[in-house]
This record gives structure tokens, sequence and C-alpha cells, in this order.
């Protein structure tokens, strides 16, 4: 799991804590039975004793990390993995999210299966040792050897009185899905609609806990409990997902019970995108029924199309047709109606392309979602650009047009309408990012019905987009109330310029995910240059000057243009780059007894100078050559998450902190150890 701001501090204050007491959680073992029957596997369990305000963590933490168990069993046992209860949410004093995971007494259960040639009547003694990670204020890893002796039976033995009943509880704190009850989910770019349908009744403050970290932790999920029997919760994708995200995988919890016992406060899923189960389950070609029937869903994608004009990713587009408008409206009024076809065209041609692309593709069976586009770092760059150059326009940088180079009135003419064709074009790849409310049902249903169906649903969404333009096309008259031009025009545009600027903000903040911090630094660097080649056109090519200002106006701005864009290009990583492996003390053997020098980074993510001797070290030419030329492996020892081999390893050589590299030698035993702040002279002179 890639860790965040938060986790940052959160390890900082686990090494400032790290001296207190370990008394805010006390770890025990305990059994549901009191008895061992040979080769018979049983349930034991963790039993954590937190003091108020503490609390441990799930499986998937969120920030943190989950508890851990590490057995020293007699031979022949095996053992299972923690069965997770339901967990709560985590809050800071503030009300903040910052976690999943348990308070008060929790009991976290497992399974243990001993050999078959026990002996009755003996008794067994069962060793581990536990690890956690306790927080309230601040957080402190916890720990603590954990021992439990029981005896050696011949049949069951009963449950124990004191934990069994609380190990119980804990087994069946969550269940599948209960009889009479369907549920679907759907991935539409950056959101999951999960639906549940045939429910006795509402459901309290339900909330989602994704098990792998595809669902972002700590930001809202909407519910929608509006009609009887049926939830639809939406819930957001996390950015630091890094795994397939196939399946919904998780815990649906709720403060009261999915059964009439009381107790089961969790609902268990497994589910893949595009499918139904339950008692009216669905195949993927009718995942639609999320929305109802296919008129259904055709209503949403109409509705949300329209509402689209309003989500701030399509609204600075549209604000370029709006002036487009307000020009025309003193012209004739079929040219003004022209334009607005024209535009709707536009917008029709790109949902169509866009519908063609996601059939094709799905038909190869790629796992596809809205604005799956952006997920490509060309792409980005390049809309990026576009966006910052529109913008700068709308600024007064550069007048856009034609009219600007002299042409005459009938080029003038065909350029207006290309311009409206674009500006559809343009509304609709900005439009794929957003979800406007009523469009992530409809969606969902057209990334899984049949083709032509879903030919209809990307055509209704469109003619939605462009209904207000369509409206001044059916109805030319409507023209009228559009205020006239005048000296406000100019200030209205450079106002609209600012939500393009910060259109181009959001896209390289979605391009620095996508590449190295190198790559960001690049695209922006690369941006900058584009816009230094849209001042220069615009400086020295404006509409009547010289005709040597102008030549250097259009071939210099077109020079650095491609310069900006070859800076910003995104790359994928070179062959040469460094490649690091896994440290352990057997690599390290190996690579030295096959002759090889070895380089090893002990490093963590939240480790600012770490990071720092990655850029000017491992970035280096001559280093990267070097280390290619004599074939030096390069180990890293992360320790971004906690980690009790590398911790023993750091304690060997005194150390309790990152940066820490090492350099070993084939001819020699002992590894040369580097100072903290490196430089590429350092690392070579140490190999050489």
């Amino acid at each position: 799991m890639r860790f965040r701001l938060p986790t940052l501090f959160l390890l900082l204050l686990i090494s400032a804590t790290s001296g207190l007491s370990q008394d805010q959680v006390k770890g025990s073992l305990v059994s549901l039975r009191t008895g061992v029957q040979p080769g018979s596997t049983f349930t034991v369990a963790l039993r954590l004793e937190h003091l108020p305000h503490w609390h441990t963590y799930w499986v998937n933490p969120g920030t943190g990390y989950p508890t851990s168990i590490e057995w020293d069993l007699p031979e022949g046992w095996t053992t299972g993995e923690i069965q997770w209860p339901t967990p709560i949410i985590i809050r800071d004093s503030h009300g903040s999210i910052t976690g999943n995971g348990y308070e008060e007494v929790a009991y976290l259960p497992l399974e243990l299966t001993p050999p078959g040639n026990l002996a009755p009547s003996s008794s067994v003694t069962l060793k581990g040792h536990a690890d956690w990670l306790m927080c309230a204020d601040v957080c402190i890893p916890g720990d603590s050897a954990i021992e439990l002796t029981l005896p050696v039976v011949d049949s069951a033995a009963p449950v124990d009185s004191t934990h069994g009943e609380a190990i119980q509880n804990a087994l069946e704190s969550q269940r599948g899905l209960p009889d009479g009850v369907s549920l679907t989910a759907i991935k539409t770019g950056d959101t999951i609609t999960l639906q549940l349908g045939g429910l006795s009744g509402p459901v309290t403050n339900p909330w989602f806990f994704a098990s792998d970290a595809l669902v972002q932790f700590d930001l809202p999920q909407t519910v929608d409990q509006s009609t009887p029997g049926e939830l639809t919760l939406t819930l957001p994708v996390s950015e630091f997902y890094e795994g397939d995200g196939t399946h919904l995988v998780g815990v649906l919890r709720q403060d009261g019970s999915w059964d009439e016992n009381g107790n089961v406060a969790g609902l268990t899923i497994d589910l893949p995108f595009g499918t139904s189960v339950g008692a009216s389950a669905l195949t993927p070609s009718a995942a639609s029924a999320a929305t109802g029937s296919l008129l259904g869903t055709l209503a949403f994608a109409f509705v949300g199309g329209l509402i689209l004009n309003l989500m701030p990713c399509v609204f600075p587009v549209l604000g370029i047709k709006i002036m487009g408008f307000v020009n025309q409206a003193g012209e004739d009024r079929r040219k003004v109606a022209l334009h607005g076809w024209v535009f709707s065209l536009g917008v029709l041609s790109s949902f169509w392309s866009l519908a063609t692309v996601l059939a094709v593709l799905r038909a190869g069976g790629d796992q596809l979602g809205w604005g799956f586009q952006l997920q490509s770092p060309v792409f980005v760059f390049v809309l990026a650009a576009v966006m910052l150059i529109f913008a700068l326009a709308m600024s007064g940088v550069f007048e856009f047009g034609l009219s600007a180079t002299g042409v005459g009135a009938k080029l003038q003419s065909k350029d207006g309408l290309t311009g409206s064709f674009f500006t559809g074009v343009l509304a609709t790849v900005v439009a794929t990012p957003c979800s406007a409310p009523f469009l992530a049902p409809a969606l969902g249903a057209a990334l899984a019905l049949p083709t032509i169906q879903s030919y209809l649903v990307f055509t209704v969404i469109a003619v939605g987009l462009s209904m207000p333009y369509l409206l001044l096309s059916l109805f030319p008259d409507a023209v009228k109330v559009l205020p006239r031009p005048g000296a406000w025009m100019e200030t209205f545009k450079q106002v609209m310029a600012f939500p393009l600027y910060g259109s181009v903000g959001a896209l390289v903040w979605v391009l620095s995910g996508q590449t190295s911090e190198g790559g960001s630094l690049n695209a922006i660097l690369g941006l900058t240059v584009i816009a230094l080649a849209v001042w220069l056109y615009g400086r020295y090519a404006k509409f009547g000057a010289p005709t040597k200002s102008r030549r250097i106006g259009i071939w210099g701005g077109l020079a650095v243009l491609i310069v900006g864009a070859a800076m910003g290009w995104p790359r994928s990583p070179a062959p040469t780059d460094i490649v690091w492996e896994k440290w352990s003390s057997e690599a390290i053997a190996s690579a030295q007894a096959e002759g090889h020098p070895v380089y090893v980074d002990f490093t963590a993510r939240w480790c600012a100078t770490c990071q720092t001797n990655k850029k000017l070290v491992f970035g280096s030419d001559e280093v990267k050559k070097f280390f290619r030329e004599n074939n030096v492996v390069t180990l890293k020892a992360d320790w971004t998450k906690k980690d009790a081999a590398i911790t023993k390893e750091l304690a060997k050589w005194g150390r309790s902190a990152v940066p820490f590299n090492l350099v070993y030698l084939p001819d020699t035993a002992e590894p040369q150890i580097l100072p903290e702040l490196l430089t590429p002279g350092i690392v070579l002179d140490a190999l050489r």
C-alpha cells in the first residue's frame, strides 16, 4: 500500500514516542474451546484489550499497519490467517477519519490444526509473538509474547466459559449475502456504485471497508435509500490503488444487524464489477438493473448529460462557446443556428467515437471505465497543453482564428464552423472525468449493455450535453435573450480563462500520479515553455505586424512549441535505469558468490534524505553507466512499513534510521558504510 502524507506524520510520531509504555493495549492468546482434539482444527483468538481512546488496525488499516502474529508452534502444527472481525471507522479528536480498526476489547480469531499423533491426557503449549500499532493522539508500535496451554482431549471440548462467546461473536460479526437480497457492483472511472435490493428495512449508517484498499478510506461515501427496500452507495476509488481493480472485495458495515440475531454488523462482499448476485442474480449484460429498465437508463443518461454542462470540468470549455454565441448574436440567425448544430455534431461524433473505442477494447477483454483515456500520461499531457493554449487565448495572449492572418471572409466563416465543431469535441474530452448526478448508473449500464444499446446510451448522453445549443439551433429567436456584444465581453472572456487554468492544474495533478517525480517536473516545465511559445506568437504575429515580425512569431513560436512538447512529453523508464531488487542476506551472499559488487540501499518513502539521494545519485548517467558496465547488483531494503528483518539488520550496524547505504565488493568480507548524504563521486569511489 502506498503511504500518504498522514502516514508520514504517523511514522514520525512512532519515532518520537517509541520509548513510551506499551500498556495502552494488552495482547493475550485465548481459545474458543477448553481443549485440543488430535488432528481436529480448532479456533483461537488474539485478544486485544485497549485503554479508552486507543485503537489498533484492521487488515486494510487506511493509515498505519495491521496486527500480525508470528508463531512458534510444536512440529506438525499448521496455522490459518486471521479471520478479521467487522471493523469500525477510526476518527481523530477532530472527527476526521484516520483508519479502519478496533477499540475496547477486540478478538481476532484464526484456526490452528494440530497433528493427529497428540497423546490424550497430555497438554500442548502454543506460543507466538504479536505485533500491532496502537494509536490515540500519538502512535506507538506494540508487541507481546503470547502463550496458551491447553489439554489434549479425545472428543470435542466444551466452549470456554470466559472467552468462547466473545470469540464466537467475532466470527459471526459478518456473513454472506442474506436470503432474498441482491447485490450489484459497477465501477465507472473514479467511482463505484454498490446497490443492494430486496432489503427488509432501512440500513443504519452503512459504510464499505475495502480489504484491498481499492476504496479511499477517508473520503465520504454517498448513501441513497430513497427507494424502499434498496440501498445505493457511491464509493470513491483510491488514487493510490495499485491492483487490477476487477472485483469489489471487503465488508459492508451498518450500525444495526443484517439478520434477526442482532450481531451481524458486516456483510462480506467479493463481486466482479458489472455483475450481480443474490435473489435476482443478473448476468453481466443485464447490469442495467441497477437503474431499472432501458428507458430508465436513457432518462438518467439524458439528465446526466444535461447536468454535465454545470460540472467544473466542462463549464470552462463551454465558456468558449458561450462567447461565440454572444459574438454571433447580431449576425444572421441561420448562421447562429448552424453554429449550434455543428457544435452538437462535434459532441455526438466524439461520443460515438468513444463508444466505438470502448466496444473494441471491451471485445478484447479489457476492463474499462468512464474516462479510461485519462489513464494515458501522453493523452493527459496533450489535453493539458490544449487547455493551456485555450486559457492563454482567453487571457488575451494571442487570438484564435484565421481573422488574425487577414484571410478572406469565406475562410473566416469556414474556420468559425470548424471551431464550433472542435469546441464540441473538446467539451466531450473534458467531460469524461466527470460523473454528474444521474450519470454514474447510466454509464455503468452503458459499459455492460450489448453494443447497440450501449451506443444508444452514449448518444442520449451526448444529446443531453449539447441540448442548450440544440435549443438555440431549433429556436434561433432565443438568441435574442443573450446580451449584445460590448466592452464587457473582454472582461468576461478573461475571467473565464481562470477555470481553464484550474483544469490545467488538475490535469498536471493527474499526470503526477502517472509518472515519476522527474517526469512531473518535466511536464510542468514543458507546459511553461509551451506558454512561452504561445506568448511569442501573440507578441510578434498579431494582425497588422510587419512580415519579419510575423515570421519570428510564427516560426519562432512553432520551434519553441516543439521544444516544450518534447520537454514535457511523458516517457517510459529507460532500459538503462537502475532496477532495484528486494534486499535479503541471501541475495547479498548469492551476488558476492557470483563475483558481483553489491549496493544496498536502506530507504523509506517517508525519508526526505533518501529521496534526495535517489535523485542526485541514481539519476546520474555516470552512476547508471558504471552500475550497468560492472554488473552491480542493487538491493533495496524498503523500511516504509515496519519490517523486523530490516530493523534487525540496521541494529546490527548500530543504526536505527534511514538512509543507510552499504557497498559489498566481491573480494571483501565486510562492506563499506557510506555517509547519509551521497554524491555520485562518493558512490563511485566506494565501488572502485
